[in-house]
């Protein structure tokens, strides 16, 4: 059985190739995943978050650092996302924290931090700027994040 730091290693190893199908395979079938864009999802929401990211990638870059194992279950770890943002073609470079649990060799839970204000101002122009810290503007981008999973899923199963 791998490590944790290999597992964790692995997942944003394929994420710098835009390799969803090795990231989904280090996810446990019942995967928990929550961050400040998406906010909860579960299992094969997830993974198909995974594949529209990947897919739609453009001008992408990865970098990852400072795996810490908290212990036996739990671990850290930074990584940055630099891309475009498609629909605004605006450049992003996201830092972020990431939280995970593992467990029999999968990563059971996933949880990334970042400012989603300091992202919006980035992906949006001056209304993430001047709005992106609002409550308005936080559940706007969730749920056209949401809403963009959600397509991305019915026309996959489509095909």
């Amino acid at each position: 059985m791998q490590t944790n730091e290999a597992i964790i290693s692995r997942f944003y190893t394929a994420f710098q190739q835009l390799d969803y199908k090795t990231m989904n395979d280090c996810y446990s079938d019942d995967i928990v995943f929550s961050d400040p864009a998406f906010g909860l999802l579960r299992g094969d929401e997830a993974k198909s978050m995974w594949e529209m990211l990947c897919k739609n990638a453009k001008d992408f870059s990865l970098t990852f650092s400072n795996i810490q194992l908290l212990d036996e279950e739990y671990a850290t770890c930074n990584w940055t996302a630099t891309y475009t943002f498609s629909k605004t073609g605006r450049r992003v470079v996201n830092h972020i924290k990431a939280f995970m649990k593992l467990k029999d060799g999968k990563i059971t839970e996933h949880s990334d931090a970042f400012k989603l204000s300091k992202w919006a101002a980035q992906a949006l122009g001056w209304k993430g700027a001047l709005l992106g810290w609002t409550g308005f503007m936080k559940k706007k981008i969730q749920k056209n994040a949401r809403k963009s999973l959600v397509a991305f899923i019915e026309k996959r199963n489509l095909l």
